[in-house]
Parts: structure tokens; sequence; C-alpha cells
């Protein structure tokens, strides 16, 4: 991607007949006022941010807001995942109810996806429906939770249990927010860009072996051609199968080791992203075994895992019996049915099956794999 193609706006849609949006991809669109134009009209908007990215961006966006809504609340989130959660959804319903917003108020979800998943799952539960915008702030909500319409928060026993599939009007993905990310949490938005080359585009996931030294050193352009291409693949499974019961399950590569790996460790020990990257390498090790793919395969995967900052072996999540752990907490995956654990492998580069394993399989893989 040329550097001078970042003057102007990148798009991709979804779609899903009157459900359809688009993506924006582009510098400087959180602030600018006409990135909200032909939103639907109402008395109030709210933004819905957390403690972090509020004292960032919240000025520039009430700011960018102020020409189309009457009147604009601002609800401040604690940050991290240990507060996704019942209890910090609630703040968002309090906000909504005192100041008596009705169904036309417009939500809008600055932070990442913690604040997006529940900003999503708000807006879908409040009157039964009321409409929201995503505006993400790390590179992990740009490529992959801003888009699609899973919205849900965590429970105890299991992350992302409890939620709706509700659809954002837009998607607004500014590149320069990305230059505030920590580098660790850069690196959690590497590892769901690294996944999409193993379940549906080899040439892009040599790209990203190629430009990687780039994207870690936060280049515009390399970021917009990884969000872009990253959102295309998304967009066109979505587009197939938008509730996840069948060809959407491949999105999941890596996360039914991920998910483990945190609530094992508890939320926010791990990023959801590192989670995914060390997830990934046990599935493709997964997928090797039940020989699927090669052991180059997987030294790649690992090896761009690793120069991506991300962690590649699991942690330990029972020094008795951390397999029993792993496969305790995986029985509680969306993906399980009947007590039967479904992973996403890798069945040849660049496309992915989603299956039933022996569960002695799983748990040498769970031991080779983990510290």
């Amino acid at each position: 991607m040329q550097a001078n193609t970042l003057t102007a706006q990148s798009q991709v849609h979804i779609n899903l007949a009157e459900r359809s949006y688009a993506i924006h991809i582009s510098r400087g669109i959180l602030g600018d006022p006409a990135s909200y134009q032909g939103l639907p009209q109402a008395s109030c908007a709210l933004i819905v941010s957390n403690t972090t990215v509020a004292p960032l961006y919240a000025a520039q966006l009430q700011a960018a807001l102020k020409p189309h809504f009457p009147k604009i609340l601002l609800v401040t989130l604690p940050d991290g995942e240990v507060y996704k959660n019942w209890q910090t959804l609630q703040l968002i319903f309090d906000v909504l109810l005192e100041n008596a917003c009705d169904r036309k108020t417009v939500l809008f979800a600055l932070g990442g996806g913690v604040v997006g998943d529940m900003t999503g799952f708000a807006a879908a539960s409040y009157m039964r429906g009321v409409p929201f915008v995503q505006v993400p702030t790390t590179l992990l909500a740009q490529v992959d939770s801003s888009v699609g319409g899973k919205t849900a928060i965590n429970h105890p026993l299991g992350k992302n249990m409890i939620g709706a599939f509700y659809q954002p009007l837009r998607v607004l993905c500014d590149l320069d927010v990305l230059k505030t990310l920590p580098p660790r949490e850069l690196s959690a938005g590497l590892a769901e860009i690294i996944k999409y080359g193993p379940i549906a585009d080899m040439e892009f996931f040599a790209w990203i072996e190629t430009n990687l030294d780039a994207l870690l050193a936060g280049d515009a352009a390399a970021l917009a051609h990884a969000i872009r291409r990253s959102c295309e693949i998304k967009a066109w499974v979505v587009g197939q199968d938008e509730r996840e019961s069948g060809l959407r399950a491949i999105l999941n590569f890596g996360h039914t080791f991920g998910h483990a790996i945190e609530s094992g460790l508890g939320y926010g020990e791990w990023l959801h992203g590192e989670g995914v990257g060390c997830g990934m390498v046990m599935a493709a090790h997964l997928s090797e075994r039940l020989g699927l793919i090669d052991m180059a395969l997987v030294e790649r995967i690992t090896r761009l895992s690793e120069r991506a900052g991300l962690p590649v072996r699991g942690p330990v999540l029972d020094p008795v019996d951390n397999a029993g752990r792993y496969l305790e907490l995986m029985q509680v995956d969306k993906k399980a049915e009947a007590g039967e654990i479904r992973f996403v492998l890798i069945d040849k580069p660049g496309s992915a099956v989603m299956r039933a394993v022996p569960e002695a399989m799983v748990r040498s893989v769970i031991d080779a794999c983990c510290a």
C-alpha cells in the first residue's frame, strides 16, 4: 500500500442486508464531524469510554458530535478485562436511565475491545435495542472485536458467555489513535492480524512476515494495509455467517486455548491478544499432530508470533493436572457441544476447519506447549 493512499478514506463493507454498514479506515476521522454525518437523528448521544482512553480522546469525539446531537453524555468505565462484567455494564444503564434517554439515543464505543463489547451489549439490551457506533482505539479492536456485531460480558466461569449479536451502524478506525498505544497492546493486536493468514490468506501471512518490523514501529501505511486486509477477511466471513452457525467459527483460531488461559489465570493477567497468540501456536501443534499440516508451518506461526512479542508457551494453570485444568476450562467454550470440545484447526495453509479431537491428543499438546 502506498503512503499517499492514506489521504483518502479506505472503506470495507459488511454486507448484511438491512444491517449492512461500512468500516472506515483513515487518519484523523475520530475528531472530524463529517465522520458522523448520516447517523439517526437523536436528542442525545452517549459516549462510553474508560479511564485510560477518555482523557486522550473523549473531548475530540464530543466536539465532533456537537454539530449532530443537542446533548452529549459521557460515562467512563474502569479499564481492564477484569471489569468486563455485569456490575460495570450497569454503569452504562445507570447513565441512560438517569438521563431518561429514549430509544433513539446513539451510543458511541470509544475504546478497545472491552469497551466495544460492553457498549454493544448495552445498546442491544437498552429498550430492547438502540443504535451504536464503534470507535475502536486499539489495534485488536480495529481488526477484530469492533467488526461483526459480537457483544458480550465475561462470567467468572467463562469468557464472553453472556451477550448478543448486535451490529453497529458504522466502525471508525482512526490510525492516529494507535500512536498512543503501548507496545504490549500493539503486540496483542498483531495476534488477531496474524491469525487471518493461516485460516484464510497465506499471501497476507507472508506479507506480515515481511512487514512485521514496520508494523511494530507503527508505520501508518503498513498498519492501514494490515487493518484493511484483516477487515476484508472478517467482513467476507461475517457476511456469510453472521451468527456463527458454521463458517464464522474459523475466526476463533487460537481462541479455545486462549480463553482457557485468560480465565484460568484471572481476567487481565494476560491480554486477550496474548492468549490468542499462544493459543494459535497450540492449535497449530494440534493441527500438525492430526496430520493436517507439516511442522514447517507450525514453526512459521511460532516464529512470527514470537517476533511480534507474543507468548508462545502456555502458562501452567494447575501444578498437579495442568492439562486437566485446561480441559475443564475449555468445556465452557461456546464451540463445545454436548460436552465435546471442538477446536479450530488448520486443515491446509490458508484454510481452517472445526472438529473434535481425542482428549489424549489435546492433553499431549498442552503438556508439550506449556512452560
